[in-house]
């Protein structure tokens, strides 16, 4: 087989600048090859290309991104044009490194400080975000609190966001510079075992990222004055500019509201995903919700939606009662307010237990507590928080010899890349609402007052804006 290969010079359209390409197709056996282009770019592939309308069924094009002068090659195999392939990625110039402000936590507990880091450019499937809006979440408060031995600093946290593409590392064909996107603390590879089953959200390749280091070398992207800089989730979005693998992203439409749909990246699409697809919550069934942060009223919006009939809120901070109704809390307790324990009440509320019980406060001998709360037979208890201490879990075992269910809930059991999208479109519709659960915008600069406010639990979501 004789393939050719031909680069084309960049021009200018009403997309904007098309950068130059490099288009590899097979010639014919009079050296003629079957293709012939439009007059205007179209995009495959997430590149501007003039795009063929007549090819071969067997014929492969292959499509790099380079700056070369325009010339054409005639090779006669497959390796030889791979050879040529690497060589010309090789020779292409890089993304510069970015000089910006981080918030860096030098220290477990200690307050953020506004450094200016240097972020390196993506590597081979790699995309650099600009971050436009990102909220603070309570497991970012969690990890920067923890003196774990496994603990990692310095670091930059945060890993509820969204932003902007400003550049494509080698081998990305899903993105391009100016997409609009959230970032994704478990990716989505789309090929191994857990990606290709219907049950599962857990990526192999891509889960959850515990060491402070990218995917794909464990090396970070960060630096200050040389000093590496571990990142968190494998996102670290309390940054102006970050790298994240492009399993770690998902593209999202660019008329959604950027500084409001950040939320769903983590804790309001997690509570939806517990009751729709973690629990499946059912018609006129009776619902219990141990905590009203973000994430139990999002399972409390959720309830809502499939037709709860009963949506009990239990929640320290009174203030919440008047809060949950906004978003179907039915009846508030209070267990500070109860001469018994809370269990004991519901059971007594309920006629027995309720039928589903979701714990969303990160306190193991809670999740004991919502399963006592359940009734007999075909109660579930799914459990959401993430525990800061004793993460074992301790149940007498005839609570599920009586036939109940414990299950857990990562990001609702969705699957980030296919599934945020049509969240972000429900969100469009105003199917689903996010609006209520920022209480606070705050500036770049003042986010030591988004970690003082959630510790106070004066806050849901702290929504912080970047500078332009």
């Amino acid at each position: 087989m004789c393939l050719a290969i031909a680069s084309t010079k960049g021009k200018s359209s009403s997309q904007g600048s098309i950068p130059n390409k490099l288009i590899v197709w097979p010639l014919d056996a009079h050296g003629a090859g079957r293709m012939k282009f439009l007059r205007s770019p179209q995009v495959r592939d997430g590149f501007h290309q003039s795009q063929p309308n007549y090819m071969e069924p067997s014929t492969q094009m292959l499509l790099l991104q380079i700056r070369q002068p325009s010339r054409t090659f005639a090779i006669r195999n497959r390796p030889s044009c791979e050879a040529l392939r690497a060589k010309l990625m090789e020779d292409a110039p890089q993304a510069p490194v970015i000089n910006c402000k981080a918030a860096v936590a030098w220290g477990p507990g200690e307050a953020l400080v506004i450094e200016e880091v240097e972020v390196s450019p993506p590597q081979p499937m790699e995309i650099r975000v600009k971050v436009v809006c990102t909220s603070l979440c309570r497991s970012d408060v969690t990890a920067w609190q923890s003196k774990a031995p496994t603990s990692v600093f310095p670091r930059i946290f945060g890993h509820e966001a969204s932003g902007i593409v400003e550049s494509v590392g080698q081998d990305v064909t899903e993105f391009q510079e100016g997409d609009h996107v959230l970032t994704l603390f478990t990716g989505q590879c789309m090929t191994c075992k857990h990606c290709k089953s219907s049950k599962s959200n857990m990526c192999q390749v891509l889960g959850l990222e515990r060491k402070g280091v990218m995917h794909s070398d464990q090396k970070t992207r960060f630096s200050v004055k040389g000093k590496p800089i571990y990142h968190y989730c494998a996102v670290s979005s309390f940054s102006e500019y970050i790298v994240v693998h492009c399993g770690c992203a998902v593209k999202v439409r660019p008329d959604a509201p950027l500084e409001k749909i950040c939320l769903l990246s983590c804790g309001v699409a997690a509570g939806l995903g517990a009751a729709w697809k973690v629990a499946d919550i059912s018609e006129k069934s009776t619902v219990v919700i141990f905590g009203l942060g973000t994430v139990g009223l999002s399972v409390a919006q959720g309830a809502k939606l499939k037709g709860a009939a009963r949506i009990i809120g239990i929640d320290l901070n009174s203030e919440k009662c008047e809060i949950g109704k906004a978003f179907g809390i039915t009846e508030f307790i209070n267990p500070n307010n109860c001469g018994e324990p809370v269990q004991q009440v519901i059971k007594k509320m309920t006629n027995g237990g309720a039928d589903y019980a979701f714990e969303c406060i990160g306190d193991t001998g809670m999740i004991t507590t919502a399963l006592q709360s359940c009734c007999d037979g075909w109660g579930l208890t799914v459990t959401l928080g993430v525990p800061m201490v004793k993460p074992e879990i301790t149940a007498h075992y005839a609570l599920f010899l009586s036939g109940k269910t414990l299950k857990g809930s990562l990001f609702g059991g969705w699957k980030p890349k296919s599934d945020l999208p049509k969240l972000v479109d429900m969100f469009m519709r105003k199917e689903i609402h996010i609006d209520e659960f920022i209480t606070h915008n705050l500036a770049f600069a003042d986010i030591n007052k988004a970690f003082d406010l959630m510790k106070e639990g004066k806050c849901l979501r702290c929504v912080i804006h970047m500078p332009n």
